[in-house]
């Protein structure tokens, strides 16, 4: 019940807080195993007589029930902490009570089951000395094994991965879908339109979402008060083409087909596991370039991105390099004045994807305009060495590397040079931008925060971070990781949700000529107004211009 990342509703709570006494009561019994079986008999101790026994036990009972109570008072001040760092309401007076309680009634069950495991353990060892007619102590390890083996093959063999076959299962169904709230383009700069190759039924739930909404071009320029192209948005669905490289090809196909390569921008998108892109990326860079650019990519997988990220990661890896390859190889043949910039984008798994792109940072700046990466998941190669490598004396949240003349960190979008500043500020083109909360989970989650203390936890905290968060030796790891569940469920500017904050990295990194702060404002007021609204040809836009 510590203070970790993110707030946690009372039911969470109780979950993680019953799956972590379960596992504390766990490790109290293999030490008093141990001290039993193995200190006790060297040290020879005499026993203690049962009074004594029953008074210490009386005491830890009483210590316990005092530290527990104390943990749930706590809690409730800690909760509080959090929830006002990230603008949210205070928990109510009798959450904690009820996840305390929740807590207990969920390790009762955990260790109930275990009990049974043991039972059935001295079952198995039973019938062995039966059979084999071998020491007690040498049956009931063969019995531990057999138990052991079988709970291991039941879970990794058959419950593992029958919950993959079953996420498949379900997901692949959710990808077919084709929701109400969603209607085909018929602009010819759109996949899935008439004049598309791509056809429809194929691009998946989210290519749907994608090709289907956003402001087209008239919406734009009545949005604007200036003239706008229809913007381009290329998807290409996994049960459109059957491998990466046919899905490849067509995605080419449509650049080509769709005058892409004529454009001012041109983004190549990774996607997260399910082949989602956020709207407020494609959105607000068609916002500030007027529908002068095009977006590309292709899905790779319809898994959410943890299931994604655990069963095969390498897989968006192959889709981010094979694509941006592709995309670059043909992009490199047109003239350097007719052709347009080329920036890549990823959040969250899709940053780890298009990161695999690029072989270093000289490489990334080489082929690039310039790079916008949110959220990025903590294995991103790319990042963990600029972070690494950071100026000395910087804080692991936000690095300055090689006093930000190419690759800068932002926390909040006051981190970022406003339109005014950006020519002065001494940030070489191309630009590489990561965009990452203090309280994102999915940043700062990593298997060595099992027995390391990160830079993060050492330096001064975030600014949305609890202060009395603290680092313990396996505590941390998995209050981190119970995060991730919650990373999407709080208010945008927070954990993994990053709203307009796009809008403005891509201000930093690919601001059109002339833009002004002035500028800024209307588009954040224009994207506030579209935030409203999730159908995908009901326009927020009249013909005065946003409303609201």
């Amino acid at each position: 019940m510590t203070p970790s990342l993110l707030p946690r509703e009372w039911t969470y709570q109780g979950l993680v807080s019953g799956i972590s006494l379960a596992a504390g009561y766990g490790t109290g019994v293999i030490i008093a195993w141990f001290a039993r079986s193995v200190v006790q008999p060297l040290l020879e101790w005499p026993p203690l007589p049962r009074r004594a026994r029953w008074a210490l036990r009386g005491l830890t009972t009483v210590a316990t029930l005092f530290l527990m109570v104390t943990a749930v008072i706590a809690s409730a001040e800690w909760q509080r902490q959090i929830r006002e760092l990230i603008d949210m309401d205070p928990p109510s007076g009798t959450s904690h009570v009820r996840a305390g309680l929740l807590a207990v009634a969920i390790a009762l069950g955990i260790i109930l089951a275990a009990r049974l495991l043991r039972i059935i353990v001295r079952i198995v060892g039973h019938a062995l000395r039966k059979l084999l007619r071998l020491p007690r102590y040498i049956v009931d390890a063969l019995g531990i094994v057999l138990v052991s083996a079988l709970v291991i093959t039941l879970v990794d063999g058959v419950l593992i991965r029958g919950m993959v076959i079953a996420a498949n299962s379900v997901f692949s169904v959710q990808n077919a879908e084709i929701e109400d709230t969603v209607a085909q383009p018929i602009e010819p700069e759109r996949s899935g339109s008439p004049a598309s190759r791509a056809d429809w039924e194929t691009l998946g739930l989210q290519g749907r979402r994608i090709v289907s909404r956003g402001l087209r071009g008239a919406e734009l320029e009545r949005a604007t008060g200036e003239p706008a192209l229809e913007p381009i948005r290329v998807y290409v669905g996994i049960d459109t083409a059957p491998s990466i490289d046919e899905r490849i090809e067509l995605a080419l196909a449509e650049l080509e087909r769709t005058g892409a390569f004529e454009r001012e921008v041109l983004v190549v998108a990774t996607t997260t596991g399910t082949g989602w892109i956020n709207p407020v990326a494609t959105q607000s860079l068609e916002l500030i370039h007027r529908g002068d650019t095009a977006f590309v990519t292709i899905q790779y997988s319809f898994l959410p991105s943890a299931v994604s990220f655990l069963v095969d990661r390498e897989i968006a890896q192959e889709a981010g390099r094979k694509l941006f390859d592709a995309v670059y190889e043909e992009w490199s043949r047109r003239s350097p004045d007719d052709r347009p910039e080329l920036h890549v984008y990823g959040e969250s798994l899709g940053s780890y994807g298009s990161e695999a792109a690029f072989t270093g940072l000289a490489d990334l700046r080489e082929k690039v305009s310039g790079a916008l990466w949110v959220g990025p998941v903590n294995a991103n190669r790319l990042w963990q060495a600029i972070t690494e490598r950071r100026d000395p004396g910087t804080p692991q949240i936000q690095p300055t590397y090689a006093g930000g003349l190419i690759v800068r960190f932002a926390n909040k979008p006051e981190d970022l040079p406003a339109a005014a500043e950006l020519d002065a500020a001494p940030w070489l083109e191309p630009r590489v931008l990561y965009l990452q909360h203090p309280t994102d989970p999915v940043v700062w989650w990593s298997p060595d925060l099992l027995f390391q203390r990160p830079d993060w936890l050492r330096e001064p905290r975030g600014h949305d971070v609890s202060p009395a968060m603290q680092w313990r030796p396996i505590v941390t790891f998995w209050q981190v990781a119970s995060d991730l569940v919650n990373a999407g469920r709080i208010p945008y500017g927070h954990g993994h949700l990053y709203g307009d904050f796009i809008l403005d990295g891509w201000l930093a990194i690919a601001a059109p000529d002339g833009w002004t702060d002035a500028d800024t404002a209307e588009a954040h007021a224009i994207m506030d107004t579209l935030s409203r609204y999730v159908l995908p040809r009901q326009s927020p836009i009249g013909d005065e211009g946003p409303a609201g």
